[in-house]
């Protein structure tokens, strides 16, 4: 081989090298941000993987939220209508988040099938909800016994305020 085809093999596997490291850093900068969206139906059936960051979300049950009298520990059930999982975070709640709302949280599945979340979503407006919520709840028929609620809600506040 001539040393000119020689010096062009050396210069086309450098390239071809600095290219394969890049897309490997690439890629595994991006595997670590990626924060896949879980019902409580899979995080219950054991879909979801333990110590990895992930998103849940669905509706606060009524009368689940606990919190602890001496710190801003707050444990709460989310369902999806078929199940729940309980969340535990050490925190202030955002403003709009009650039981019966939707929300999404971001946290790490423990070994005893709590999300640890260091992030709690709350919808922003009353007729708001994230779209993987939906889609949830929309498959579990809980959104048509969500939509009741309200309008059931909504029903008793015009009563109220017509008398």
């Amino acid at each position: 081989m001539n040393p000119v085809r020689k010096k062009r093999l050396y210069i086309v596997l450098a390239i071809l090298c600095g290219v394969s490291i890049a897309v490997a850093l690439a890629l595994t900068a991006l595997q670590e941000n990626i924060n896949l969206f879980y019902t409580p139906s899979q995080i219950a059936n054991g879909e979801a993987p333990v110590d990895t960051r992930i998103r849940a979300g669905g509706l606060v049950e009524e009368g689940s939220v606990k919190r602890s009298a001496d710190s801003l520990e707050v444990d709460f059930v989310v369902t999806d209508g078929a199940h729940g999982v309980t969340i535990r975070y050490s925190g202030i709640l955002p403003d709009l988040f009650r039981e019966g709302q939707g929300i999404v949280a971001l946290g790490r599945v423990n070994e005893q099938g709590v999300l640890v979340a260091d992030e709690v979503l709350a919808k922003h407006d009353e007729n708001y909800m994230p779209p993987e919520v939906m889609q949830a709840l929309e498959k579990s028929g809980m959104m048509q016994k969500h939509d009741e609620a309200k309008a059931a809600k909504q029903g008793g506040y015009q009563q109220e305020s017509a008398q």
